[in-house]
């Protein structure tokens, strides 16, 4: 039996069934081809949470040249190139810091994460007279102000998106520890379209891998669920700190709070708000094995390190600290358990 340390799990063979799942979450999806969710981070305490994923060579300019408006997903965003011929995604609004400080503290413990970085302000040249959304947003010069930026990567290719409930890797450790992960930081929107398939290839070879990824995380480090007015519910450390975390344990299983129900509020959109009450299973029930594997994990961050991802955010330093402590103090509660 393969040992759950040794991702990725592999397509093919007697396993293939287990894996039809996976055929359908995008094209061209075949077997041979391995599959990654996690991979061991042996260098957690020396991780660079401040830089992420992309390190300090890949951290952007400050100034770009428009070429698309991208109107996936609610938030404003756009499509750049900076002067090196490198494309990135510019998102603006509420969720810029808080994804941003979310892809560092997942990245750290071995999951996928997109190369974002946050910038105070950015100049983009060659912007339209009108954009869908967003337009309050930038200044007469083409100036943004607090946004993320994911860098696209050479190689890589989103070929279509995973399920929580029907995946590759249900009833793992490594998903089960993702679990745990979103409730650690509050992600509410854990809709199966914020679920990525990347595929790379390099050089017109083969893909070598393909990679799963929560990629979006903006809507953390506020309330556990939607709530009104929406300031609240990302990147607000009052709604983190008196937030819940854990709610219920037993001798085998931790019921997480995240995601939690949106605010009654939101009935007026009965769809989406029964999409995400579908959504809340993803919290409950994780294998206490499990989330205390996560715990050990993430406390081998220090100090420095998990406030280095809030600076990343652009954060001031009262809040730092503030969500620093909240993270400390849920990290020293999966130890526990």
């Amino acid at each position: 039996m393969m040992s759950r340390r040794v991702f990725p799990l592999y397509l093919g063979g007697v396993v293939l069934g287990v894996f039809g799942a996976c055929a359908a979450s995008g094209p061209g999806i075949g077997a041979n081809v391995p599959v990654m969710l996690w991979r061991d981070a042996t260098d957690i305490k020396s991780r660079d949470l401040f830089y992420g994923p992309g390190g300090k060579e890949h951290q952007p300019p400050r100034s770009f040249t428009f070429i698309k408006e991208d109107l996936d997903g609610t938030s404003a965003k756009i499509i750049v190139r900076d002067q090196d011929g490198v494309k990135w995604k510019v998102k603006v609004g509420a969720e810029a810091r808080p994804e941003t400080a979310a892809s560092r503290l997942v990245w750290a413990v071995g999951y996928f994460a997109n190369e974002d970085y946050f910038l105070p302000d950015v100049r983009v040249s060659d912007m339209p007279v009108h954009l869908h959304r967003g337009q309050a947003l930038v200044g007469v010069d083409g100036t943004l102000h607090n946004v993320r930026l994911k860098r696209y990567l050479k190689g890589e290719k989103k070929i279509g998106n995973w399920t929580w409930s029907d995946d590759p890797f249900t009833g793992t450790r490594e998903l089960n520890g993702l679990r745990v992960m979103m409730a650690l930081i509050n992600n509410w929107d854990l809709t199966d379209e914020n679920n990525a398939i990347y595929e790379e290839n390099h050089d017109g070879e083969v893909a070598a891998q393909r990679i799963y990824m929560v990629s979006d995380l903006g809507s953390s480090f506020g309330t556990a669920g939607l709530t009104w007015p929406t300031r609240k519910a990302r990147g607000n450390l009052n709604s983190y700190s008196h937030s819940k975390f854990i709610i219920h344990a037993t001798s085998d299983i931790v019921d997480f709070h995240a995601p939690a129900r949106d605010s009654l509020f939101f009935l007026f959109t009965p769809r989406e708000f029964s999409k995400r009450l579908r959504l809340c299973w993803i919290g409950k029930r994780v294998p206490r094995t499990d989330a205390k594997w996560m715990g050990q994990l993430l406390s081998q961050l220090s100090p420095d390190q998990i406030r280095d991802a809030f600076r990343a955010a652009g954060y001031s330093s009262q809040e730092v600290e503030g969500f620093g402590k909240v993270v400390e103090d849920r990290i020293g509660q999966l130890q526990k358990l």
